[in-house]
């Protein structure tokens, strides 16, 4: 995800170079036939990590386990982690608990009954990146964790739902935007998505937040994230002073995610890092809301 200006600005996860709020024209980059198949290769490979995290994923597990299990199965493909040394990023796999808004770094910290984690899985391969992420629930979630990741999961699917040629990028922000306000929750504007293609980071921003009819119209070829960040109190992040690199809400409030890598086609959008089959622990809700 792209940092806005964020100030002290993180490294950040993927190269997150210092970018304004305002409304610019960028050039973005169209998607070659090989490339996209390239691309679908990297997407699918960090979706099935992210699904063999989800069947792993239990109370007491710590998130350095959660970052081995990602780092095998990405080397086992004969892949890269991608955030892995990334700008001085410590390790394979971001991991943000309750608070925590994104670039969350591995460590001894246990999961407990009743939090949330988002895994965020960028895998390299071939020379291509694929991109996406989850919110997990541990065990049985409060009221506000269940309102938190379900709007941030319907957010998404109502961000991708823009996607098409001759939409504008504005068009998804907006969607996420107004969806997430009316359910009472706010919406992250220091972190954002972003083209991703032979580089992490590529343009355009991907804002889930803004106005209709606005920004860059969307072109059959573009590749980009979409990863709305949504909070269940202010909007406003802050950034750990020491590792900085950890972002969470100044009011200590909850946050969710979750991400796709994108493709815009002739007739709509393709989801490169669409899962083989239902997270476990996000996906089954019926299951785990029971």
């Amino acid at each position: 995800m792209r940092n806005l200006g964020l100030t002290p600005q993180p490294p950040a996860e993927v190269g997150l170079r210092p970018a304004s709020h305002a409304e610019e024209v960028v050039a973005i980059e169209i998607k070659s036939a090989k490339e996209i198949e390239a691309m679908r290769v990297a997407g699918r490979m960090a979706a099935e990590t992210l699904v063999l995290v989800g069947e792993k994923l239990r109370a007491g597990m710590t998130t350095e386990e959660i970052n081995t299990i990602v780092h095998e199965d990405t080397i086992k493909r004969g892949a890269r982690p991608a955030p892995l040394n990334y700008r001085g990023f410590p390790k394979s796999v971001c991991t943000s608990i309750n608070d925590v808004v994104c670039h969350g770094i591995p460590d001894g910290t246990a999961l407990k009954d009743g939090d949330i984690i988002n895994v965020d899985i960028t895998t390299f391969y071939n020379g291509f990146y694929g991109d996406t992420s989850a919110t997990f629930y541990i065990g049985t979630p409060s009221t506000e964790a269940r309102l938190v990741v379900e709007v941030a999961r319907r957010a998404l699917e109502l961000g991708i739902a823009e996607v098409r040629e001759g939409a504008r990028l504005g068009d998804i922000g907006a969607a996420i935007q107004e969806y997430v306000e009316a359910q009472g929750c706010s919406v992250v504007r220091d972190f954002v998505g972003h083209g991703i293609g032979r580089r992490f980071h590529e343009d355009p921003q991907v804002k889930h937040y803004g106005k209709r009819g606005s920004g860059e119209r969307l072109k059959a070829g573009m590749i980009f994230t979409i990863e709305p960040m949504v909070n269940i109190g202010r909007f406003e992040v802050e950034i750990d002073p020491v590792d900085k690199w950890t972002v969470t809400t100044v009011d200590g409030t909850l946050s969710a995610q979750f991400e796709h890598t994108c493709l815009v086609t002739k007739t709509g959008v393709e989801i490169l890092t669409k899962r083989p089959k239902p997270l476990r622990l996000s996906e089954n809700v019926a299951t785990i809301l029971a």
